[in-house]
């Protein structure tokens, strides 16, 4: 093309919603993107992100997580890496089945229609999947290996049937937790209040893995997951007590209450006991005048959730039984309490009561007028001296205190001391005890997993058979007008002769905890067709751990926990090898709702993405979100600048088709920068280049890609100020935009792979895509910088640029700035007033008056 003024306007309109789909399709075609597992010949790279519940639409939440992996998954392939990057759904859940309940629908064909939805939005990204490893959990091709794990599970030791509470509505059954509403607790289809009620239910083992899911020695994973999930575990060192129920007039005692204390040092000053409203001896111990107040405030406990009870901005409450145990350091006889602020599944669900050193115990003594006994002084402070709240600081040089016959120890020692003592005695013994609980699976709805387990009257519990998995779910559902479980009345699924007495018997009901689907998946996509058991041993030596996960932190306590106990109980199965299943942990932020609150269609604060593709393109639309912000941090959504990443892309079809031409009105048409030579322009057309792509790789390999792409559009503007002149012609020029279209790449695939195959045409040669590209490499003798470039401000406006040495002392860069043309133009004989030369050279301002 000729260098007109008006070259611009003859070449072709960049057009993403016409370049995009046919790329996407080319893609496809090829299978450019496509992995084989078997080859051995490239270092493997696996890289997974979280896979998606199938909600319905993806809204611009999803491609926030999305596009960034994908950019990452294309930036390892040009470096040579055999790169895994599958994708599946989550498909069993709570939503779906609400949505049927409202409908009057099937879950499975709300889930399909939704998945259906979602993989054309997640195509219409760019996105580069193994579509032909997807696996959706809803499938019994899927889920059937759910089952064949509980039963593996099951022979070890790790899944086992207990009694548990659940949230009980009288009118719908069993709910989830999201279906308990409000402060007074009711039911969100009905309006009942909703109660606690004790269900048999299935559990896994987790707490047998409680020390090794400490060691976090063999991963890198973000500090924040690791202190959560260490505080989650909960890990206390202390002693378990035995204190014993004194007689009197309505009981004989004799009962021993266990508590587990970490400050055996405080045991003088247990002044009461408190057990939790749930304790199995709480009935007992009510006395007869106190039984009516005891079981009303039970009722009222079991109507509070856990975050209810341990809230530090409550009141404490709490009944007197009416009996008394002894203090077995002292012989005391103390009152004992229930108290919702003690919970059943901590500990033991009792506590020894030391008000003098515990918060909550200093409250609920102060509410019920108990006796606050000092047993444990910083230096200096006296024994009996009155106190205003508890004191709970745990110092090295603290003593005890009206502790009898160890007054004058150290804590920490007369602690040991006082527990060695007791345990003569039978009384005491040390202790290592868990915050962390056995995993509660059971879920009495329908959309899930059926548990493979069958009752049967002679020969109790009996696992299915693997020759009979999958146990599927029945086709047909019937509500019935309630969200109670439809299989307890599905009579087809219920009966079942038992696979060992051929006795009538009947299934289990209750349906698998979602999580339990996630806990493995990654193993799956590896061999998602594979017959012979839940994973492809040959796949998962080869491929797992996985390289790199990404997804947010709030999953910490949750799936990311299940995932480490899940890989851990399935290499003691014999299944895999190794013992963590993520090498890598990045956490990306979360794209709230215009609002600040989280993105949900209640609240109406979704941004489609499909609007902002239709209007902008995909390309500009990943750009944009990686261009927000760190991808760690998120924040709320913002459409403001999208714009301006726009015109980048346009900036940079224009660089690569019409390099000669210039802008209608430019001034200085074909002239360089002032006081520049062709070569020095030259010369920094290509350091800039190989600048950018050093710092451009750092960039993609730390997840910085806001920093990424604005060092590209940097790279752009120095490009268009050469734009049109003899620079545009020149080796470097073509080198540096080379460089910038494989740098984009990853990022932006659509418009780079358009322009690629443009320049390759137009050079006469065969097409190759620009993703089959290697990464270039860096010169480093290009990016050694003999001179630098400073933007010249006169009173705080840029006026001018000035090259100067790159080890221009403060002198020989002011004397450069005044000798400009422009400047002295600017100036038209007056002295500046001061000359500032900033950041070390990066900046100079003059000051005129």
């Amino acid at each position: 093309m000729t260098e007109t003024a008006d070259s611009r306007t003859r070449i072709e309109r960049y057009d993403p919603t016409t370049i995009e789909p046919r790329w996407q399709a080319r893609w496809a075609e090829l299978g450019l993107f496509d992995t084989n597992l078997s080859d051995d010949s490239r270092p493997k790279y696996y890289l997974l992100t979280m896979y998606p519940y199938p909600s319905g639409d993806l809204h611009i939440g999803h491609w926030y997580i999305k596009t960034p992996s994908d950019a990452l998954a294309r930036f390892h392939r040009m470096h040579g890496d055999n790169v895994f990057f599958p994708i599946g759904f989550d498909a069993f859940g709570l939503p779906a089945e609400n949505a049927a309940i409202k409908n009057g629908g099937h879950p499975f064909t709300w889930t399909m229609s939704n998945i259906e939805n979602m993989r054309r939005q997640l195509r219409s990204m760019g996105a580069t999947f193994s579509w032909d490893a997807e696996v959706v959990t809803a499938d019994p091709s899927y889920y059937q290996w759910n089952q064949w794990l509980f039963l593996r599970f099951l022979e070890a030791g790790l899944a086992y049937r207990a009694m548990s509470a659940v949230d009980w509505c009288p009118n719908d059954g069993t709910l989830a937790r999201e279906q308990v509403e409000g402060t007074d607790r009711h039911c969100w289809r009905c309006g009942a209040p909703v109660e606690k009620r004790d269900l048999e239910q299935w559990f896994l083992r987790t707490t047998r893995y409680a020390d090794e899911l400490l060691d976090f020695s063999g991963i890198d994973w973000p500090e924040p997951v690791k202190v959560m999930q260490t505080n989650w575990i909960g890990r206390s060192e202390g002693a378990e007590i035995n204190f014993e129920v004194a007689p009197d007039d309505h009981q004989p005692g004799g009962d021993r209450i266990r508590v587990f204390t970490t400050r055996p040092d405080t045991l003088f000053g247990a002044t009461f006991m408190v057990l939790a409203p749930e304790h199995p001896l709480v009935a007992r111990l009510a006395h007869p005048d106190r039984r009516a107040d005891v079981q009303a405030y039970v009722e009222q406990a079991r109507r509070q959730t856990e975050i209810e009870r341990l809230s530090t901005d409550r009141a404490k409450t709490g009944v007197a039984l009416g009996s008394q145990a002894i203090n077995p350091v002292n012989g005391e006889r103390i009152p004992i309490f229930i108290a919702d602020y003690v919970l059943a599944g901590y500990g033991t669900g009792a506590i020894m009561a030391v008000p003098a050193h515990d918060e909550r115990d200093f409250e609920f003594a102060k509410n019920f007028g108990l006796e606050i006994r000092r047993v444990v002084a910083a230096p200096g402070t006296e024994a009996d001296a009155p106190m205003e709240d508890a004191y709970v600081a745990h110092a090295a040089d603290e003593r005890l205190v009206n502790s009898d016959r160890f007054d004058g120890r150290l804590a920490d020692e007369g602690g040991k001391a006082i527990v060695a003592w007791l345990a003569e005695q039978g009384r005491a013994e040390p202790k290592i005890t868990y915050r962390l609980r056995d995993w509660l699976i059971s879920r009495q709805r329908y959309w899930g997993t059926p548990i493979p387990v069958i009752y049967c009257e002679r020969d109790g519990i009996v696992p299915v058979p693997d020759d009979q998995l999958p146990v599927r779910l029945p086709e047909t559902v019937d509500y019935a007008g309630s969200g109670d479980n439809p299989l307890n009345h599905d009579e087809a699924f219920l009966r079942v002769d038992c696979p060992r007495c051929s006795l009538p018997a009947r299934r289990e009901t209750d349906t698998m905890d979602t999580f339990f689907d996630s806990s493995w998946y990654w193993y799956r996509y590896l061999s998602p067709d594979h017959t012979g058991g839940p994973v492809d041993r040959a796949m998962t030596d080869r491929w797992t751990p996985v390289d790199q996960y990404t997804g947010g932190a709030e999953h910490a306590v949750m799936h990311l926990l299940y995932s480490r106990f899940f890989t851990k109980a399935m290499a003691d199965c014999g299944l895999i090898r190794h013992r963590e299943p993520f090498k890598r942990l990045f956490n990306q932020g979360q794209i709230l709702g215009a609002d600040g609150e989280r993105m949900s269609k209640s609240r109406g604060n979704v941004q489609d993405p499909d609007e902002l593709v239709r209007r902008y393109g995909a390309d500009t639309v990943r750009l944009f979100l990686m261009f927000m912000g760190p991808w760690d941090q998120g924040g709320p959504w913002s459409p403001t600048g999208i714009g301006g990443v726009h015109r980048f892309l346009n900036r940079v079809w224009t660089l690569v088709l019409d390099p000669h031409g210039r802008e209608p009105g430019d001034p200085d048409a074909g002239a360089l920068p002032a006081g520049e030579s062709a070569a020095d322009a030259r010369a920094a057309t290509r350091s800039a280049a190989h600048r950018t792509l050093r710092d451009v790789s750092a960039d993609y390999e730390t997840f910085r890609f806001n920093t990424m792409i604005a060092k590209l559009m940097e790279l752009a503007n120095t490009l268009f100020r050469y734009r049109g002149t003899e620079v545009a012609g020149s080796t470097e020029w073509d080198e540096a935009i080379r460089l910038l279209l494989l740098m984009l790449a990853p990022a932006a695939p659509h418009i780079t792979e358009e322009l690629w195959g443009r320049r390759l045409a137009a050079a006469g040669g065969p097409w190759i895509s620009i993703h089959a590209q290697a990464w270039p490499e860096v010169d480093p003798a290009a990016v050694v910088e003999s001179t630098r470039e400073i933007p010249v401000q006169v009173n705080g406006k840029l006026r001018d640029r000035v090259v100067v040495p790159a080890n221009a002392t403060t002198a020989e860069i002011e004397s450069a700035v005044l000798a400009r043309e422009r400047i002295v133009a600017i100036l038209d004989g007056r002295t500046p007033d001061r000359v500032v030369v900033a950041g070390g050279g990066r900046l100079v301002n003059l000051v005129v008056r």
